[in-house]
């Protein structure tokens, strides 16, 4: 299967990967022939791509990490759970709301690190096979495998990742006592309405601070994944030795996923955008070592998705590089603007060619 624009889908052409919606029941299932009814539904859902079976990719397959039934289970408890922080339902606060919330937390991330600390396969980007209607909770649970991934590469034991994971998925908590329609504002904040939002790490950590079940260590992590290196961040303006290295790790997997998921005020980019954006701030505003660590554990070009080389030729991506993930194996279909009758596979990791440009709206004419 390859993955294609929604804006160059097709009547006719066959659906190859199921998109869920926020109840875990299939909203369009594989194997679905393409209708003009189906292309103006999901383009008004704000789908973006979607995978296709066609010739060219047909036995391209896409390994998740984390299976799309424990992803909609994990959301649904981090979405209850939350949305109680908001509206404690007469009981003595939000704190208590966490605390009472915190096994269900722990047993979210012990499933999450047996999934992915037991698996060899690179983290492939898949929201936009997940359709929820608020961005927070499934933006919480993306960081949290992103993080938990990135403290792996990095070393650290099985608790310490833990930690990491449990600050990951509260990182974003103290955004419930942000108003509402501040947080779901579709245009630009006025800058007294981004003060509010910026507060949201520190209402975040003066809710977690006061927990008997979590460590003040997770709780550092909802205060500093905004903090830079360069003291551009917020909300103290700390530098690079005055942050936590878990908001460090958090930090790079909160601005990849946010810069790779559909926003009220903006389309998403493409995996190997966010990860330009990334690099680009390494050593100024992200830590180096976990920049590293991170482009090693996410797959920068998914399977499926097809890219035009520095030498014209165009191929679809078929494997994963473990060691590399931004040189995977190709493909090739295409040669000097014409459709090859065989295709080959070409490893880029043992080639002189780039990768120039990814072409989910191109349309294959054979």
């Amino acid at each position: 299967m390859r993955l294609i624009s929604t804006k160059s889908l097709r009547e006719g052409m066959i659906i190859g990967r199921t998109i869920w919606n926020d109840s875990g029941t299939p909203l369009l299932q594989d194997g679905v022939k393409v209708s003009e009814r189906i292309i103006n539904r999901l383009q008004m859902l704000n789908i973006h791509y979607v995978y296709i079976e066609d010739r060219i990719s047909q036995g391209i397959e896409l390994v998740e990490t984390i299976p799309p039934q424990v992803r909609h289970h994990a959301i649904k408890k981090i979405e209850n759970s939350f949305k109680e922080i908001k509206q404690p339902n007469g009981k003595p606060g939000a704190t208590h709301c966490l605390d009472e919330k915190s096994k269900q937390f722990v047993s979210i991330i012990d499933d999450l690190m047996n999934f992915i600390l037991g698996s060899k396969e690179i983290v492939t980007v898949l929201s936009d096979a997940f359709i929820y209607d608020e961005y927070i909770y499934q933006h919480s649970l993306q960081v949290t495998i992103y993080s938990i991934s990135i403290a792996r590469k990095l070393g650290y034991n099985a608790e310490e990742i833990r930690q990491i994971g449990i600050g990951a998925m509260l990182h974003d908590v103290g955004k419930m006592l942000v108003p509402f329609e501040i947080l779901n504002k579709p245009g630009k904040l006025t800058s007294e309405e981004f003060d509010e939002m910026k507060l949201h790490a520190k209402y975040g950590f003066d809710l977690l601070r006061n927990l008997h079940t979590i460590s003040l260590l997770s709780a550092h992590c909802a205060f500093q994944h905004h903090e830079r290196l360069d003291g551009s961040g917020y909300p103290r303006g700390l530098v690079d030795y005055e942050i936590h290295p878990y908001a460090k790790i958090i930090a790079v997997a909160d601005v990849f996923d946010a810069i790779t998921s559909n926003r009220i005020y903006r389309g998403k980019m493409l995996p190997s955008q966010g990860m330009n954006i990334i690099l680009e701030g390494s050593g100024t505003l992200y830590d180096k070592k976990v920049v590293e660590a991170f482009q090693k554990t996410i797959a920068t070009y998914t399977n499926g998705t097809i890219v035009l080389l520095s030498d014209g030729r165009r191929g679809v991506v078929a494997k994963q590089n473990s060691e590399n993930p931004s040189l995977p194996s190709l493909r090739i279909f295409e040669e000097e603007d014409q459709i090859l009758k065989a295709t080959y596979e070409l490893n880029l990791a043992l080639e002189n060619v780039e990768i120039i440009k990814v072409e989910l709206d191109y349309v294959i004419t054979e």
